[in-house]
């Protein structure tokens, strides 16, 4: 079992389950909530009222990675993960744990996912109880013990270099996922006005050195026909902050081919 640390500022010890709280030895504590989550995010960590995905953009990412077309995408990080069934993994910037739940599901791993969204975690615990789900700002620290995991997934989310090496086991694995140069690109050229093949493998080995070395790296791409409630939803959960105009541009939409593509990269620890 994965010890969790004190979020407390200067704290950081570890915390003991005492019924339905736990504890540090400083005596701070933290309630588990009905759905059986923590939330240990510290009112200096939160960057809005109501920090991360709004309802909006997560009902619109809960229907698009339900979907037959995201299947794909899914598919091919869990194949890259590769953990034992006594193995602890986790992903952070989990949202509502989709992919998290489905790596559980091939190889019986404790899985722990963390987000900054407490919608996000509570639609994350009601769905699957048994995984272990935390709310907490992971740009600032991750409060879990060092070593404390096989593998640590970032699926086009945070990126925390220094925080993921020190949860991380030496011979561990990290898991990052990116959108590709094409990804979205003919909505992205209908909507936006361009379609510019940004391809961000470079930009981001760089965010991971020196703390870990690129071993291997794989891009996943498939097109699929989308209708228009589909286009609204890949759109919304990728760019939440559309104006007037391309939400319009958007909504002329009706089916269409579009690019669904994932740089995977695969990081050992320096």
């Amino acid at each position: 079992m994965v010890t969790l640390l004190c979020t407390v500022h200067g704290c950081r010890r570890a915390l003991l389950f005492e019924g339905r709280r736990v504890t540090c030895r400083r005596g701070h504590s933290f309630d588990v909530a009905r759905r059986g989550y923590l939330n240990l995010l510290q009112p200096q960590d939160r960057r809005a009222r109501r920090p991360g995905d709004t309802a909006g953009v997560l009902a619109a990412r809960r229907r698009f990675l339900g979907s037959p077309a995201a299947a794909p995408l899914i598919g091919a990080i869990v194949d890259a993960s590769r953990v034992g069934e006594r193995d602890a993994v986790l992903e952070v910037g989990c949202g509502e744990g989709q992919h998290l739940a489905s790596i559980a599901d091939r190889f019986g791993c404790e899985a722990h996912g963390v987000d900054i969204s407490v919608a996000a975690i509570d639609a994350a615990a009601r769905r699957r109880p048994r995984l272990r789900w935390l709310v907490a700002n992971a740009d600032r620290f991750l409060p879990y013990a060092d070593a404390s995991f096989r593998l640590v997934l970032s699926i086009t989310s945070r990126m925390n270099a220094p925080e993921f090496r020190r949860v991380l086991h030496r011979n561990a694995t990290l898991l990052v996922a990116i959108p590709a140069a094409d990804d979205l690109v003919e909505l992205r050229r209908a909507v936006l006005g361009e379609g510019v093949l940004r391809d961000r493998v470079e930009r981001t080995v760089a965010t991971f050195v020196p703390h870990f070395a690129l071993e291997r790296h794989a891009r996943v791409r498939h097109v699929v026909r989308l209708d228009a409630a589909a286009v609204a939803d890949v759109m919304t959960g990728a760019y939440r902050a559309l104006r007037a105009s391309e939400r319009a541009r958007l909504a002329s939409i009706a089916d269409v081919d579009v690019t669904l593509s994932r740089d995977v990269l695969l990081f050992r620890p320096a």
